[in-house]
């Protein structure tokens, strides 16, 4: 039995590994502003903490949710980006401050905060683990033109690298996970792989394949660290 907590864990990636990464009498804390799937008896105990990451106060809201209760993963899943990303209607002179700062707290600083108060909480662990999950966007010369979400997940992988010699002393690994181009929205989780490899032509990731690779983490012992894993679509042009 093992104990997670999963942020952004209504939607999307999120969703999916609420659904698909749990096993029978595991424990799951899921974190998002609206209400994910609970009840799917599967024999996953679930539990749902409101808190927008927005915000400072998320951390220690999440925190105290757990009241010191053992944690033995945190999944860290969180990617917001400019309204106007990722198509040419993207300019960096028409992008709020507002925005730019909402990208930079949740994706960077909102990590960062929420390690800290739920340390206590990895450390009663023998097996805890941390992993985010960043983007390809943030890799060294992307040749992508979005500056707030790229330096956010740029920094998330400095985020890692530094939390890593903190924390190797208590042996909890921090991983980084850069997909590219997810199949999110365009099939559900529940369709399957088949489904969504069908739904883009082969062109995005299936949720299912990341699912599959977060799997194998949780299988590792603390024995092993597996620092950063680059995966992008083979469609993407950083393959």
């Amino acid at each position: 039995m093992s104990t997670l907590l999963i942020t952004g864990a209504s939607r999307g990636l999120g969703h999916a590994f609420n659904v698909g990464l749990p096993q029978p009498g595991d424990i799951l804390w899921l974190v998002s502003r609206t209400q994910p799937k609970l009840d799917l008896n599967d024999g996953v105990t679930r539990h749902w903490i409101e808190a927008d990451l927005s915000q400072v106060e998320a951390a220690t809201e999440i925190a105290a949710a757990l009241n010191g209760q053992p944690l033995d993963t945190l999944i860290y899943n969180a990617g917001v980006w400019e309204r106007n990303a990722f198509s040419n209607r993207y300019n960096l002179d028409q992008v709020p401050q507002p925005e730019t700062l909402n990208i930079l707290n949740i994706n960077l600083t909102s990590a960062l905060l929420c390690v800290q108060q739920l340390l206590p909480n990895l450390k009663k662990s023998d097996t805890s683990k941390i992993i985010f999950i960043g983007s390809t966007s943030g890799m060294e010369n992307p040749h992508v033109p979005e500056v707030a979400y790229n330096a956010s997940k740029f920094g998330l992988r400095g985020l890692a690298q530094t939390l890593r010699e903190n924390l190797r002393a208590d042996r909890i690994p921090v991983t980084v996970l850069n997909p590219g181009t997810i199949a999110s929205t365009e099939s559900p989780y529940e369709l399957g792989r088949e489904a969504a490899l069908a739904a883009t032509r082969g062109t995005m990731i299936p949720m299912h394949d990341l699912v599959a690779i977060v799997r194998c983490l949780l299988n590792l012992s603390n024995a092993t660290c597996v620092k950063e894993m680059d995966i992008p679509a083979m469609a993407d042009t950083n393959a």
